[in-house]
Order: C-alpha cells, then structure tokens, then sequence
C-alpha cells in the first residue's frame, strides 16, 4: 500500500487541528469555569441548565413578593396595636367619665381628649402602606378606608376584596384585609327590642356624645358605649392577631423558598459548573499532546527519498 506525501501532510494537519480545537475548548472552559460554552456542545444539559435557571429565578421573584407582603403586614400589624392602644385609652377615659364624681367641666376636658383620640383611630384607619396605597380599603386602594359625609357621620368606603400574590408554584398569600374586618360594627338593640348594626367610628362618637351630655341621657349612652367598646376592641385585638398568623405564614414559605433555591443551586452547579481539577489535567494531556503532534509532524516533513537514499 502506497501513502502518498499529501494523505501524511492532511492526516497530520486535521490531527493538529483537533487537538488545537480540543486545546481551546478546555482553556475556555476553565476561563469560565463552565462545563457548556454553547448549547450546540450539549444540547440536553443546556436545556437542564435553562430550565433550572429559569425555576431559581421564578424563586427570585418569589422572594422579593415575599418582601412586599411581609412589608405591608408589618405596617398592618403596627397600625393595629396603635389602634388597640388608643381604643384602651378611649375606655379608661369613659371609665373615668362615668364616675359620679365628675362635673360637667371635667367631663367636657375627657370628652376634648376623646375626640382627639377618636380622629387619630380615623387616621389609623386611612393608613397607607410604602406605595401610598390604603392598607384597609380592600382592593380600592386609592379609596381611603374610612370617610366622613357632611353630617360628619363616617362610612366605610373600601370593598371587601382580598388580593392575593403568589409566593410560590403552588401558594399565594392575601396581602391585604378589609377595614370592615378590622374596624367592625357592633350589635345595637333598640328600646323595641330590634338589633341593628352600628359603624365603628359611630359608636365612638355616640359614646363621646354620652360623656359631652349634661342631661340624664349621657349616663345610659356612657354604661352602653362601654360595653361597645370591648367590641370595638376585641374586632381589632383579632386582626392583629390575623396579621400576625399571617406573617408567620411570610417566614414559614421564606424558609420553603430559601430551601428550594439552595436544592436548585446545588443541582445546577452539578450539571454546569466545571471540575476543576479534571479539567486541568485534561488539558495538560491536550497540551502534551499537541506537542507531540507537531514534534513528529516535523520529523516526517523533513523526510524525501533523497534523504533516504542518502
């Protein structure tokens, strides 16, 4: 079998090629430190790589619906307890109205504070969160919670719509409560014996009128905006405690979230990241390779039948 000079020079020459390519590749992917430089190299484990990229990032997004919620209920959750202090204080106050000792003077200087008190619970009410939207309006958040008519009456303007966000691939969390829930009405039965529902704000303003009253009329008013008052009370005490059970819900898929992402991680610098180690010594072999590839292609071009016959 003849073997012409070309057939030895392209053999050569391809194998060359190879191993410079090989050469390249291995160096590169040591630059990176990544086992797939284009998806044209390994097209299943890129397609693992993206879609375990494109799950961690979801996760991302996850985490930071996370950081809005547990934003929004903090601020829900202080309102509240501010809410529940001022309402404490009204009561000690129509307490202290109600003692038989107090003069129309004194009641009136209770009845100042309580007013004030009365419209700081308003304010509270109309609290907004970081955005500037109203934290107790349901989903019309550009509506404040609590307004009052011409009469000076105040209403609940909000719905009672609860939004939702996901937090998750299968779980959303309400990011919101209705000021209706938070801010209730009480039961008021008529002399007629009929029950009738009676606004928050209402009730707080029919007790300050009770105290304000000079007449035989405010002592009943007082003994039943008392009682009113543990209502009024109680109705924000569990929406605090509903804010809180929710927040605790906010860590415990935190924690979900955090575990998710440090699997997923793992698992993706499984497929792409590149063993070092290996990946130098294989290019040390590239390298020595190459080498002894281009040594010997020098010898065999130095050859002819004259060096030979010679």
């Amino acid at each position: 079998m003849q073997i012409s000079t070309n057939y030895l020079f392209d053999r050569a020459s391809a194998q060359m090629s190879q191993l410079q390519n090989d050469l390249a590749k291995s160096q590169a992917q040591i630059s990176t430190q990544k086992q797939v430089l284009n998806p044209s190299d390994a097209p299943d484990q890129a397609a693992t790589i993206t879609r375990m990229k494109s799950v961690i990032g979801r996760n991302e997004n996850y985490a930071k619906a996370l950081d809005t919620v547990q934003a929004r209920l903090e601020t829900e959750s202080t309102t509240l307890s501010s809410a529940s202090d001022v309402l404490i204080r009204i009561k000690e106050l129509a307490i202290q109205a109600s003692n038989g000792t107090q003069g129309s003077t004194s009641r009136a200087a209770i009845a100042t504070e309580m007013k004030g008190l009365r419209d700081q619970l308003l304010s509270l009410a109309n609290s907004t969160d970081t955005t500037g939207n109203y934290i107790f309006s349901g989903s019309k958040v550009k509506t404040p919670a609590f307004a009052a008519n011409v009469n000076g009456a105040v209403s609940y303007q909000g719905d009672q719509t609860r939004m939702h966000v996901a937090v998750g691939e299968q779980r959303t969390i309400a990011i919101n409560r209705s000021g209706s829930t938070a801010f209730v009405r009480v039961v008021r039965t008529a002399p007629d014996g009929t029950n009738s529902g009676t606004g928050f704000f209402q009730a707080i303003d029919d007790l300050i009128a009770g105290v304000k009253a000079t007449d035989g009329s405010g002592g009943t008013a007082m003994q039943r905006g008392l009682t009113e008052m543990d209502a009024l009370h109680q109705g924000v005490v569990l929406a605090q405690a509903e804010a809180g059970t929710d927040m605790k819900v906010v860590e415990q898929q935190r924690v979900v979230l955090d575990d998710t992402k440090l699997t997923l991680k793992t698992a993706l610098s499984n497929v792409e990241d590149l063993d070092m180690a290996t990946a130098i010594t294989q290019m040390q072999k590239l390298m020595l390779s190459l080498e002894a590839a281009q040594s010997s292609f020098a010898k065999v071009s130095q050859l002819s039948l004259f060096n030979y016959i010679k």
